[in-house]
């Protein structure tokens, strides 16, 4: 059986290429939403922390109608650290749109999901969006694109797919440069001519790979994924099975069935292969598993995800502030909540450590574990975390690292300042280019030679670079690397800090909090320019007497402190410190509170290393 009545597509491309914009545009030209519906832009990024940071984080699906014909849409991450849902949705479709920005061109992450999407042998539409931008560098990346088609080894069919330009902002669309698009008719019509229509088996026993999941608080666990073979009907009794863990075979049965229409999930009382469906009533659902017609256990291979490459330790707060101000502070809490994190998010893994308190979370990079911690927070959880930590492999006996592909884009006069950072961090070039007044460095770098280089790159190019990398290969050890040149300035007592405490510590480095603050001892409130650690008293106030008064504090300026985000705290913390979240607070502290207890440490730590 042939539909010709369905297109399942995905979006894939690097990060801020315009993704979720575009599916903004097709939604409402293909009349998805009423002439009067408010609708809010970037309408795809439901969740709080994507539309604060403008960019996607969880893939998710949508669907609209051209033409009598069914086209169900997945809008994908852009980031590498969530390239894990990139992989797994790629499962439920048979055709790709390949957004490329019109002035950057193809990008680290093009070529991760471009590479997929060949490696399964999808159709591609190539999509140079932002044609409308200044800068734009059209037949420039059009020979980029073919370049990157021929690097990554695309048949000939796939080196011939259709170029489509767009504007998302615009909402206009032309398959001719000459011709100044109208609406997106050019790229509905691509997609129904150049993406085949499935061919299925509609009559074979039911059979549906999970490639997502969802939680209501009504009906619990949400499956969602494309029925490979047969008819799904709600109501159904089912066997569950996994094609990596053949012991499985556990029977349920589909309560509700649900097709997704526009944003919505509308209840259907069956669905054929080749649709993409959500389903309830299998509590123990997981990704990868598969939903086979009862006496029929026959699971469908699903894609391996690409490891992990960095961790961290997630524990209880033990700091003299814990359980003041977060909601879910215990031990079991952490360990429901971080295991329950792994039913919806493949590419993370959690395992547990020697210590009741603590487990050891690896993901796809520093962004990846940042946005758990930033969701854990706002749930109201309280927690410490230690510093990223790059995962070493053992290949053939000898001991590798995970490398990056960093690809910078900045002004001429910044180049050199960026070649001696790489120097430092044992960077390597690959290639390098003139574009306008701006020059893009193409870099191997390890990947612990990342952490903490976002601020260090700003800074050297005025705000005006822009960086992005992708996991690529692993490759030996290369040597220690200085992780930090700076130390900390580290609270000598507890209380709360003042006005004139706070003036005598200024000169000793750039600080993190402002009077007022509650600090305890341990707790790091600034960075020193020496490499060592500084004590400091910020709760030392002014000793009075018959001529001075408290007063007098209100004349000493105190210079703004540095507010550091939660990222530049991953950044900043040394392997000595760690990093206490809660819903209120964002706190640096030393492992070793105890000054006197710390300096012993470190003077046996040197005795040591001798």
């Amino acid at each position: 059986m042939i539909r010709e009545d369905l297109r399942n597509v995905a979006i894939i491309a690097h990060v801020d290429h315009g993704k979720t914009t575009l599916v903004d545009a097709m939604l409402k030209q293909s009349h998805t939403f009423r002439d009067n519906q408010a609708v809010e832009d970037r309408v795809m990024d439901s969740g709080d922390i994507e539309r604060e940071r403008g960019i996607t984080i969880l893939a998710k699906n949508t669907s609209l109608h051209y033409k009598g014909v069914k086209i169900n849409v997945v809008d994908t991450p852009g980031h590498a650290d969530f390239s894990g849902e990139v992989e797994r949705v790629m499962m439920m479709v048979n055709g790709v749109l390949v957004l490329v920005d019109a002035a950057e061109g193809p990008m680290p992450q093009t070529r991760f999901v471009m590479q997929k999407a060949l490696e399964m042998g999808h159709r591609l539409i190539i999509v140079v969006n932002k044609i409308d931008r200044p800068d734009a560098r059209l037949s420039e990346v059009q020979d980029e694109i073919l370049e990157l088609l021929l690097e990554l080894n695309a048949t000939d069919e796939q080196l011939m797919s259709p170029v489509v330009w767009c504007s998302g902002r615009s909402g206009t669309a032309t398959l001719d440069l000459s011709e100044e698009g109208k609406d997106l008719t050019p790229l509905f019509e691509t997609i129904l001519s150049h993406i085949q229509p499935m061919e299925v088996d509609a009559e074979g026993p039911t059979q549906i790979l999970c490639s997502s999941i969802d939680y209501n608080d009504y009906v619990g666990r949400i499956g969602i994924g494309r029925i490979e073979r047969g008819v799904a009907t709600a109501g159904q009794t089912v066997v569950v099975t996994n094609y990596n863990n053949p012991d499985l075979k556990a029977a349920g049965k589909i309560v509700n069935l649900y097709q997704i229409e526009g944003l919505q999930r509308s209840p259907v009382d069956k669905a054929i292969a080749g649709d993409i469906v959500c389903f309830s009533g299998l509590e123990k659902i997981n990704i990868g598993d598969t939903v086979c017609a009862a006496g029929f256990p026959e699971p469908h291979k699903f894609v391996k995800i690409t490891e992990p490459t960095v961790e961290m330790t997630f524990s209880v707060n033990d700091s003299p502030f814990a359980g003041k101000e977060g909601k879910f502070v215990t031990t079991r809490h952490l360990h429901d909540r971080l295991f329950r994190e792994l039913l919806r998010d493949v590419s993370l893994r959690v395992e547990e450590t020697g210590s009741a308190d603590s487990y050891r979370v690896c993901g796809r990079g520093e962004m990846h574990l940042s946005i758990l911690i930033e969701e854990m927070r706002r749930d109201g959880y309280e927690f410490q975390v230690s510093t990223p930590k790059v995962m070493y492999k053992e290949i053939d006996g000898v001991l590798c690292e995970p490398v990056e592909r960093l690809i910078v884009d900045v002004p001429d006069d910044a180049t050199g300042a960026v070649f001696q950072s790489m120097g430092n961090r044992k960077g390597e070039l690959l290639h390098m280019s003139a574009i306008g007044t701006r020059t893009r460095l193409e870099f191997l770098i390890p990947a612990r030679g990342l952490f903490g280089y976002k601020s260090e790159f700003l800074t050297s190019t005025k705000g005006e670079g822009v960086m992005s990398s992708v996991f690529f290969e692993y490759q030996p050890y290369k040597g220690d690397l200085t992780r930090r040149n700076t130390g900390s300035l580290v609270a000598f007592e507890t209380g709360e800090a003042v006005t004139y405490g706070l003036f005598n510590a200024q000169g000793r480095g750039t600080l993190f909090i402002g009077a007022g603050t509650p600090v305890y001892e341990g707790m790091v409130i600034g960075e020193s320019p020496k490499s060592d650690d500084i004590n400091v008293n910020v709760c030392k106030t002014k000793h009075l007497t018959n001529t001075r008064s408290s007063a007098s504090d209100d004349a000493l300026r105190l210079i703004t402190p540095k507010k550091m985000s939660l990222e530049e705290c991953l950044e900043f913390i040394a392997d000595d410190e760690l990093l206490e979240i809660t819903p209120k607070n964002i706190r640096i502290r030393k492992r070793i509170l105890d000054s006197e207890l710390r300096a012993k440490a470190a003077a046996k730590a040197r005795k040591g290393l001798q």
